[in-house]
């Protein structure tokens, strides 16, 4: 029987993937977004999710957008953090508007989001948590720092989170996706992108459609033994 699954950033790339796994694996989903209204409408007619706009990285939003949720669709089981945004720059050229919008949109959304569902989900003694982190979070990137200390943050509070909720029946994990054939990522120039593929053993990227086969088995009675982990799906590029 499906839950109720929020999944933010969840109108396109692999936020669009994952919520369309989902909603196929029989749960009700609501796709978040924040800004770009002509993908999420031309997402909700092509899928039939709902979607709804709110900021991640604002807290009162959050709450407020959570609780129109669950009266439209019922009480949240399954939670993916998947919102995230780049604002590259070397850090002696990053001005802190840079570095506070992705940390702001990409990991203290993660609090915002967990906090607004992490009750009912005490209360009922059931929950999944699971954040979309990134193989530049633990390898680190040039040009990065904001993006990677705010996806290495994401693994950190995974594990925290994942001892307070084990008691309650809620498990929490991460997956650290490689790099994606999403529209970001073939955007960059192809000579970049040859060589950003050399380094991947498997010779290939990702597909979004990998990463959200990730997600369904961890929101699975299949991962209830799971908790704390992070899942690497990056074609072997980074292993620790």
């Amino acid at each position: 029987m499906g839950g109720v699954a929020i999944v933010t950033g969840g109108t396109r790339g692999i936020g669009e993937a994952i919520a369309t796994a989902l909603n196929d694996a029989g749960h009700k989903v609501a796709a978040n977004y924040g800004g770009n209204d002509e993908a999420a409408k031309a997402f909700t007619e092509r899928t039939g999710i709902p979607n709804y706009k709110f900021d991640v990285s604002d807290f009162d939003a959050c709450q407020k957008g959570v609780r129109q949720i669950e009266h439209d669709l019922g009480p949240i089981t399954i939670l993916v953090n998947n919102a995230g945004i780049t604002r590259d720059g070397t850090l002696h050229k990053m001005d802190y508007e840079k570095w506070n919008q992705v940390i702001q949109t990409n990991l203290s959304s993660c609090f915002n989001m967990s906090r607004a569902v992490i009750e009912g989900m005490r209360e009922r003694k059931f929950g999944r948590i699971i954040s979309i982190g990134s193989i530049n979070g633990q390898a680190g990137q040039y040009g990065q720092v904001n993006y990677a200390a705010a996806k290495s943050g994401i693994h950190g509070f995974t594990k925290a989170l994942a001892k307070e909720g084990a008691a309650q029946g809620i498990t929490v994990n991460a997956i650290a996706p490689g790099y994606i054939a999403t529209d970001m990522v073939l955007a960059v120039p192809e000579k970049v992108l040859q060589k950003i593929v050399a380094t991947i053993p498997v010779g290939r990227l990702g597909e979004a459609s990998e990463i959200a086969r990730g997600v369904l088995f961890l929101a699975s009675g299949d991962a209830s033994f799971i908790t704390g982990s992070t899942i690497d799906i990056n074609g072997g590029q980074h292993m620790y």
